[in-house]
């Protein structure tokens, strides 16, 4: 019999902190909401797996594994069993020690033990449930593909006023989905595992918040009394809330807006969830390395000057985003000497259902490749998980090239070798 619990704890970080996102300093100066370290633990009798899901803008893979080993430590657990993700709110931070430690090292001390915590208090709090899943599209499109093609061939990234009028075309459209997985307890809370696919970064400015992922568990809660939620990023490196060509909301109330809609479709799926066999936990962690994107790497000094110039303010005009993340990667990959680069993949199964997680931002094709290479399962994909590599993007976005595209420090063909990965994975 499959048993579950449910564990929360505050890491709202204290004022000052770097936040993370928008390639530009900024440093919070008040809180709009509290940051939440969530976790579920499951155990099929035999194994014992935890998924824990941070309101943080990312973590190192290295952070990632101080956390496994923590929690290992702790509770014997392995690090395949141990599932970690960011939910890459930009009115948050991002896990790495080095980062932390500047601010305070007893904060970053007091963050890494509550991912140990939470761990251990979702284990205590394990009782006997049953797994059912649902999935349905929300009312309205919140989640929009934030990559266009001009008229003029030209790929962008959130287009400018200047450039609206020029739109030709979104370069594909964003997956609106909300997914669900329903722990229903004996004798407790029920469990709602809520997967959606956009960038958590409405509600902007230099204040904390869990931005719309902290307004769904709120609402979903509220909605019901009975029920724990947590929430995780599904594969969102190509889509944002704003649709540029119907008009564009932002803002803390958006944010709160976003929550409503999907708390609402999860309030629909509820009661028509269907059950699934839960027999038997398994869990795989791979590492994919693939080979770097060396492109433009003739260019390592040039690109240098570029971004020494852009960061002393001297460079006499305003580069487009696509401009400093070419620069930024053709200088990454140039100083780290990276041939090949890893890609932390995790693959998980529940009974029929399966979770993957990605260390980095895939594109919205990714997680239908992956439900595809579930083979009739119900499949869930995290983003952030284990690790940020950084931008994840499909096969046709490497060819239609643009912001993601040119700084990802992947290259063509990544796609089908992570995917590839998950299925072998999904055989053992």
């Amino acid at each position: 019999m499959l048993k579950a619990g449910f564990a929360r704890l505050d890491i709202t970080p204290p004022l000052g902190t770097p936040l993370a996102g928008y390639q530009r300093p900024r440093y919070a100066n008040g809180v709009l909401d509290p940051i939440e370290v969530n976790a579920i633990a499951l155990n099929d009798g035999e194994k014992v797996l935890v998924m824990i899901a941070a309101d943080a803008e990312g973590m190192d893979v290295a952070d990632a594994k101080h956390i496994k080993k923590l929690i290992f430590d702790r509770t014997g657990i392995p690090a395949e069993y141990v599932v970690v993700s960011a939910l890459h709110q930009h009115t948050s931070y991002i896990l790495k020690h080095k980062v932390l430690e500047n601010l305070t090292s007893s904060f970053a001390e007091v963050v890494y033990s509550r991912f140990c915590d939470v761990a251990q208090m979702a284990i205590d709090d394990m009782k006997e449930c049953e797994l059912s899943v649902g999935e349905k599209e929300t009312a309205e499109p919140i989640a929009f593909v934030r990559r266009y093609i001009l008229k003029d061939g030209k790929t962008v990234t959130n287009p400018t006023p200047k450039q609206i009028p020029e739109i030709d075309r979104r370069c594909a459209e964003a997956d609106n989905t909300v997914r669900l997985l329903r722990f229903k307890r004996k004798d407790a809370k029920d469990i709602a595992l809520v997967n959606f696919c956009t960038h958590p970064d409405v509600v902007h400015g230099e204040k904390v918040s869990a931005d719309w992922p902290g307004f769904t568990r709120r609402f979903v809660e509220a909605d019901n009394s009975d029920v724990s939620c947590l929430v995780f990023v599904g594969p969102e490196g190509d889509s944002n809330h704003l649709d540029h060509i119907g008009g564009i909301r932002n803002g803390y109330d958006h944010s709160r807006h976003m929550g409503r809609v999907i708390a609402d479709t999860v309030k629909e799926i509820w009661d028509n969830t269907i059950p699934k066999n839960c027999d038997g936990i398994s869990a795989s962690l791979q590492t994919v390395y693939t080979k770097s994107n060396a492109e433009g790497e003739e260019k390592y000094d040039e690109c240098k000057a570029f971004l020494a110039a852009r960061e002393a303010g001297t460079l006499g005009y305003n580069p487009e985003i696509e401009e400093v993340a070419y620069a930024r990667r053709v200088v990454m990959i140039r100083e780290s000497m990276t041939i090949y680069h890893p890609l932390p993949v995790t693959a998980v199964t529940v009974g029929d259902v399966v979770i993957v997680g990605l260390g980095g931002e895939p594109f919205t094709e990714y997680g239908a490749s992956i439900r595809e290479a579930a083979d009739g399962r119900f499949a869930l994909t995290f983003a952030l998980t284990n690790g940020h590599q950084g931008y994840l993007p499909s096969d046709k976005a490497f060819a239609e090239g643009g912001y993601e595209a040119k700084g990802s420090r992947f290259s063509l063909g990544l796609q089908d070798q992570v995917v590839g990965a998950v299925k072998e994975m999904l055989k053992r």
